[in-house]
């Protein structure tokens, strides 16, 4: 029944002109940071330490257009579900194909570092059409079993192998010995017990290892990929130049290779900081010692 409700609803919102349906999502995420104030509180309590240089009001502009963007983000999803797929890859600008194919060229896959950043649940769903090859993406299934449903079935008929992360390592590897593309999210908060602590912001936060170890075990090389919308509503996807592996699996290798993706990633936010998904509770988990964070509000 809801998952009947929810494709009727990407049916109707696809039906509208894509002026009307952006306008729409635009006034949702004005009720989401005005009515709403989804995590407020602790976002702007975020980018203020992220962020010391702004001012209160230029955090809490950010605020708003983190909701106003992620609200965009959820239109353009329901419009591709609704069967817009044309008029959303008409929207895309790739930047740096080049660098996946020199990234190819060693014949062991490559392994696409990306971030919550842009509307990347649609770059995941036109990556295969927009660099040329196939993509494998490990990632969390969704908490909701209906949404889980309709998104791991929106990304098989675009061509995309969703691995589950809890089971992720041999269907990767199987993935880059045909020489393909696997997808690994690096922005999101481990348990402190299955993460390494690396500076993100100026702060510690626990990341995967798992990106520096498959690198390093595989030999494939890590290539940044990110995607943001510009002003007039078009995405552009910057490919970033290949990071070779890292040289060997020692403890302080994988810690250093995993901070180095991770500074990619925050350099990216720093130019976009109002596309990244600051909901999210990235600083959670705390070293040994440190208080957890508090619950976010």
């Amino acid at each position: 029944m809801v998952a009947w409700v929810l494709k009727g609803m990407a049916k109707a919102v696809a039906s509208l002109p894509r002026s009307w349906a952006m306008a729409l999502a635009g006034q949702g995420g004005w009720m989401l940071a005005h009515a709403v104030r989804l995590r407020r509180a602790y976002v702007l309590e975020t980018l203020a330490r992220c962020f010391p240089e702004k001012t209160e009001g230029e955090r809490r502009a950010i605020y708003a257009e983190v909701c106003r963007h992620q609200a965009l983000n959820v239109m353009e999803l329901m419009r591709h579900a609704g069967g817009r797929e044309t008029e959303l890859s008409g929207l895309f600008e790739v930047r740096g194909r080049e660098h996946v194919e020199a990234a190819r060229a060693g014949g062991k896959g490559v392994l696409i570092l990306i971030a919550h950043i842009g509307n990347y649940a649609l770059l995941a769903l036109q990556v295969s059409r927009l660099i040329g090859y196939p993509l494998s993406i490990i990632a969390k299934p969704l908490r909701n079993g209906t949404l889980n449903d309709l998104w791991w079935e929106m990304q098989r008929k675009a061509g995309v192998n969703g691995i589950p992360s809890h089971n992720a390592y041999r269907a990767s590897v199987r993935a880059l010995r045909d020489n393909g593309l696997v997808g690994f999210m690096l922005d999101q908060n481990r348990p402190a017990g299955q993460g390494v602590f690396v500076d993100f912001f100026g702060k510690a936060a626990a990341t995967t290892p798992g990106l520096a170890v498959m690198s390093a075990q595989t030999g494939a090389p890590v290539v940044p990929v990110f995607i943001h919308r510009t002003p007039e509503g078009r995405h552009v996807v910057e490919v970033r130049p290949p990071i070779a592996p890292p040289s060997d699996r020692q403890a302080e290798t994988i810690r250093d290779f995993t901070a180095r993706c991770t500074k990619i990633i925050e350099d990216e936010i720093r130019l976009h900081p109002e596309q990244w998904l600051w909901w999210h509770k990235r600083w959670k988990s705390r070293p040994a010692g440190e208080a957890a964070a508090p619950a976010a509000t």
